[in-house]
C-alpha cells in the first residue's frame, strides 16, 4: 500500500539552506504536511465513502484520539476499499484501516487496538522524526515547499514525495514497540478491553501461515515477530485486574459496522 503511494523521486532542491539537519518541525507545519500527504492518498487509494461506515470508524477513532492527543489535533479516519491487510499513520492527525484488515477481526477490541497503535505513531512524531532524520537539510526544502508557494508547482511535488519516502518508511522496533506501548494505554482510557491488540496479531500471524500474500504489506510495514504479542500480553499483565475488568470488548454497533462493510461491493483491484 505504502509502495504504491510513494515514488522516490531525486531531485536537488534549490532552497535546501532554509533549515539544518536540527530543524525542528512545528505541530501547525506537521498538520500542514500531513494535510498534503492525506490529499495525495485520497487521488490514489480508493477510500470508502460510504456515510455509516465513516461515520463509525471516526467515532472510534475519535474515543481515542481524546484520551491520547495533548495537542488538540484535528482527527481524520478512513477505511481504504481493499483487501489487503494494512494500516498507518500519517503526520497531523490521519489514520487508515484497509477493509482487509476489519473483515478479519472479530471483535471492536481488536480494530481499536490497530488504530490506537496508528495513533500513537502520530502522537509520539515518529514520521515526523524519519523525516527529519532522513533527510537532513532536505525537511527544509520539504517545509518551505509544501507550505509555501516560494517553490513552482514541479518542486513542490517532487519536495513533498521526498519528505514522503521518509514519512512512510518502515518504522523501526524500538518505534513499533512504543507504538504498542501507547496503544494499550490508549484503548484502555478509552474503556475498551486491550487484549484485542494480541488478539489481532495473532489472527495475522496465523494467516500469514497459512495465505501470506494476503497479509504481506501489513507485515512490511509493521515488523513483527513473536516477541511483540508476548510483550503486549506482558503489558496488559501489569494492569490491576479491577482497572480492566468490564472493559468493553465488542459491541452490536461495531458488528453492524463490519456487517455493512461486508456487503459492498467487492473492493477494485489493486493497483500493479
Amino acid at each position: 500500500m505504502r509502495n504504491r503511494f510513494v515514488r522516490a523521486t531525486r531531485l536537488v532542491v534549490p532552497c535546501l539552506f532554509l533549515c539544518t539537519s536540527a530543524c525542528a518541525v512545528s505541530t501547525q507545519q506537521e498538520v500542514e504536511i500531513g494535510s498534503n500527504y492525506a490529499s495525495q492518498i485520497a487521488k490514489e487509494l480508493p477510500l470508502i465513502k460510504d456515510a455509516e461506515i465513516n461515520r463509525y470508524i471516526t467515532a472510534l477513532g475519535d474515543s481515542l484520539a481524546r484520551v491520547a492527543d495533548g495537542r488538540n489535533l484535528d482527527w481524520h479516519f478512513h477505511v481504504v476499499d481493499s483487501r489487503e491487510v494494512n494500516a498507518f499513520a500519517v503526520p497531523g492527525g490521519y489514520i487508515y484501516v484497509n477493509r482487509g484488515l476489519i473483515e478479519r477481526s472479530t471483535t471492536m477490541a481488536q480494530v481499536a487496538g490497530v488504530i490506537g497503535h496508528e495513533i500513537g505513531h502520530v502522537t509520539r512524531r515518529h514520521s515526523v522524526k524519519q523525516m527529519q532524520k532522513a533527510q537532513g537539510t532536505n525537511i527544509g526544502a520539504t517545509l518551505l515547499c509544501t507550505l509555501t508557494s516560494a517553490c513552482n508547482s514541479g518542486l513542490s511535488q517532487a519536495a513533498l514525495q521526498i519528505g514522503a519516502s521518509a514519512a512512510f518508511a518502515k518504522f523501526s522496533r524500538t518505534d513499533e514497540a512504543e507504538a504498542d506501548e501507547v496503544g494499550v494505554q490508549y484503548v484502555v482510557k478509552a474503556g475498551i478491553d486491550p487484549n484485542g491488540i494480541p488478539e489481532m496479531f495473532e489472527i495475522l500471524q496465523k494467516e500469514r501461515k497459512s495465505t501470506p500474500t494476503e497479509v504481506d504489506r501489513f507485515f512490511a510495514s509493521h515488523p513483527m515477530e513473536e516477541s511483540r504479542i508476548t510483550e503486549t500480553k506482558r503489558m496488559i499483565a501489569e494492569y490491576p485486574a479491577a482497572q480492566l475488568k468490564g472493559l468493553t470488548r465488542d459491541t452490536p454497533a461495531f458488528q453492524a459496522f463490519k456487517k455493512r462493510l461486508l456487503a459492498l461491493p467487492a473492493p477494485p483491484a489493486a493497483k500493479k
